[in-house]
């Protein structure tokens, strides 16, 4: 016949109490905040479906950079950037308070050993004679140890723990944002040098345009207004020149203080990155039609945002349990003689065992008051948890929107390239047989100009483009988990 509680041994009862009564947990239980967005996310146009398994491994690392020369500029980044150096140093502050936090779950254990030997005055005993006294001890004891009746040590590890994820998740969040201002770098940097090599063969064609019409002008066969018409689109490009230079030397700057260092002269971009033919340096896996929205909960900076919600929940616990009572241990166990040879003699053990109960009885209402405060803690972590994942599927929406547009822009800026070079060769041609002025050839030659800097621009946009929608996704570790 199984025997109650209550008829067991005191000592039994005391230790199953105590099981028990740890096993208490007064924080509250933690629930996901359901998404308060829509449930997929649509490239603008279309229906949005389910996104198959194709889809969900949109952004693996390594096939979204096409450029190989790119692909070990990155590499170089991660190496050498100096936020992601802080962020790690961050983890590892996270991590050694996690294990200090962890450590109060446990008691802490403490051996002592000590000697003394004291000289009692003649006058001080009663036999008239002076005296020598020995003593030694040797204990083994932990003091002041919480027993967590109520769940506060347990929350606040768990808080910790929390906090601790949470630098992990900000550290890959560092880290796709590095690889993404890096290609964002790169890329600017090979727009800039194909701008600066375009503004030089601008350069080199006026010029020999404008030598031409000089000898014309020699021989009498023009006007002195269109060899200066012809002179002041010669300095236009070499102003050009000299200021795409700048901007080449500034990107480049750019580039290698995000790498943390020198970027070696072979794996800086050339004039061909951009070019069409060259199919993109950030190429992406075609675009779904819709992408559901729990894909965003893989990005770092929303599991981190997470990671603080759990944090706070915690916390909201280890309030609670202050306003209940605790119980802390101090208890040793040793051996005591007044010589070093008896020290563990029989009979020379001691032991001590104090508990010690502390009922929080009138403190003002401030226990009361860190119970709200962690609950209003914990609300404004939902809401900023909301928000930020409004915030990402707005970002990631708005990307889709752009991207589903980028092919027809593309495709209308380089017919339009095509139209000016043709009206600048007919213009060209019509001034070389006197049919039209110099000025016809000038409006051509400048509209031409500026559709083939506008197509280098949305080239670069468009890449740019891709690079944002790879980190708006939470990078390649984010698409490989989902």
């Amino acid at each position: 016949m199984k025997k109650s509680i209550l008829t067991m041994q005191p000592a039994v009862a005391a230790v199953l109490a105590t099981v028990l009564l740890s096993a208490c947990n007064v924080a509250p239980k933690y629930e996901q905040p359901p998404l308060a967005v829509p449930e997929t996310l649509s490239l603008g146009t279309g229906t949005p479906v389910v996104a198959n398994e194709a889809s969900l491994a949109f952004a693996q690392a390594q096939t979204w950079i096409q450029a190989a020369q790119l692909r070990e500029v990155v590499a170089l980044a991660l190496s050498h950037n100096r936020d992601l150096r802080v962020a790690i140093e961050n983890i590892e502050k996270a991590r050694a308070q996690y294990g200090i936090t962890r450590a109060d779950l446990l008691p802490s254990v403490n051996a002592q050993a000590q000697g003394s030997r004291s000289r009692t005055a003649a006058d001080l005993t009663t036999t008239g004679r002076s005296s020598l006294a020995n003593q030694f001890t040797a204990q083994l004891g932990f003091t002041s140890y919480e027993i967590d009746f109520w769940g506060r040590v347990r929350n606040l590890n768990e808080a910790a723990l929390q906090a601790f994820l949470q630098s992990e998740d900000n550290q890959r969040n560092v880290q796709i944002a590095l690889v993404a201002d890096v290609s964002n770098a790169w890329l600017t940097l090979a727009a800039d040098t194909s701008r600066l090599q375009l503004a030089k063969v601008t350069l080199a064609a006026r010029e020999k345009s404008y030598e031409l019409t000089k000898k014309i002008f020699d021989i009498g066969s023009t006007s002195g207004l269109v060899l200066a018409q012809n002179l002041s689109t010669v300095e236009t490009a070499r102003g050009d020149v000299a200021a795409f230079t700048s901007q080449a030397d500034r990107s480049r700057n750019a580039l290698q203080l995000l790498v943390g260092g020198l970027v070696p002269e072979s794996l800086l971009p050339t004039e061909s990155v951009l070019s069409a033919s060259n199919g993109g340096a950030a190429t992406l896996l075609p675009s779904p039609q819709g992408l559901p929205s729990n894909l965003l909960l893989q990005r770092p900076d929303l599991q981190a945002a997470e990671h603080s919600l759990r944090g706070m929940n915690a916390n909201i616990g280890a309030a609670r349990a202050a306003m209940f009572p605790t119980i802390s241990l101090t208890s040793s166990l040793g051996t005591g003689s007044n010589e070093l040879n008896g020290l563990f003699g029989g009979g020379n053990s001691t032991w001590s065992f104090i508990p010690l109960v502390r009922l929080p009885i009138f403190d003002g209402g401030r226990s009361r008051a860190g119970v709200l405060v962690a609950e209003s803690n914990q609300r404004i972590a939902v809401a900023q948890y909301d928000k930020a994942v409004q915030t990402a599927f707005r970002e990631v929406s708005d990307v889709l929107a752009d991207r589903a547009q980028w092919s027809e822009r593309l495709r209308a800026q380089e017919g339009m390239v095509q139209a000016t070079q043709k009206a600048f060769d007919l213009s060209e041609a019509r001034f070389t047989s006197g049919a039209d002025n110099y000025l016809t050839v000038l409006d051509a030659q400048r509209s031409l100009y500026a559709a083939q800097q506008t197509l280098l621009t949305l080239r670069l946009a468009e890449q740019i483009n891709r690079v944002t929608l790879w980190k708006a996704l939470g990078g390649s570790e984010a698409a490989a988990r989902s």
